[in-house]
């Protein structure tokens, strides 16, 4: 696929084409800048984007695994920040995340704004993503940072209609979560709902640990697949 200027674009032209993109998540607390090399010569052979960021993350440390990774891959390197302090310009893109799921306002709107100041003045694509956070079966670091309730995967209509109150309020992508290390990812049952009503692209990580789990959630809509966990424990499946 032939890159545009706008990585957004990208991903709306591969979801028209069915074509389904796979993204490994960084977080900067675990990475070793000096090993950035090795490192990504073990990602998949089908990663299309890099994710950085994490729930606690220092500012500087993100900035540094940032430019680590670009300078040793031509891949997309896209922020996915905890709070508006890991943003930085060193990226390609950022997922402008709204936890639509939740009803805390700090990571509704209160931290978006706090990062305008910075991002005027930056030459970063900004990306508005419905984040949602679902029950992985775990307390997530996403859950205890925000001080939010992940929705139980039972609960189908609600995380449909959350996923199309975010489309509707203009958001550009969705993303289902079930939380770093997960022990029950995004069912086939919850992605396949999603998938059907939405019409911007689909973005589900949390718990895709094997081949098959991978599978399962292309099979039922997922656009991109996000593996962070498994891929750091050096445990993760051959593609």
């Amino acid at each position: 696929m032939i890159l545009t200027a706008s990585i957004l674009k990208d991903l709306q032209y591969a979801t028209e084409k069915g074509l389904k993109q796979l993204a490994v998540l960084i977080d900067p607390d675990k990475f070793v800048e000096a090993e950035a090399a090795f490192f990504l010569k073990q990602l998949p052979e089908k990663t299309s984007h890099i994710l950085v960021g994490g729930s606690t993350a220092e500012a500087i440390k993100t900035s540094l695994s940032v430019t680590a990774i670009k300078a040793e891959t031509n891949l997309p390197v896209i922020l996915f920040p905890g709070d508006h302090s890991q943003i930085t310009e060193k990226a390609d893109a950022l997922l402008f995340l709204s936890l639509i799921s939740g009803r805390n306002p700090e990571y509704l709107i209160e931290q978006q704004v706090r990062s305008v100041e910075k991002l005027v003045k930056m030459d970063l694509e900004v990306i508005p993503t419905g984040y949602i956070l679902v029950d992985g079966g775990v307390e997530c670091a996403v859950h205890r940072k925000s001080n939010t309730i992940p929705i139980p995967q039972q609960e189908v209509k609600k995380i449909v209609h959350t996923a199309l109150a975010g489309q509707y309020s203009g958001k550009k992508l969705i993303y289902l979560e079930a939380g770093s290390g997960a022990k029950i990812p995004v069912s086939q049952e919850v992605i396949r709902a999603v998938k059907r009503a939405i019409s911007i692209p689909l973005l589900v990580g949390g718990g895709i640990c094997s081949g098959e789990k991978l599978s399962e959630a292309y099979t039922a809509g997922a656009d991109m697949v996000v593996i962070g966990t498994a891929f750091e424990s050096g445990n993760f499946f051959t593609l």
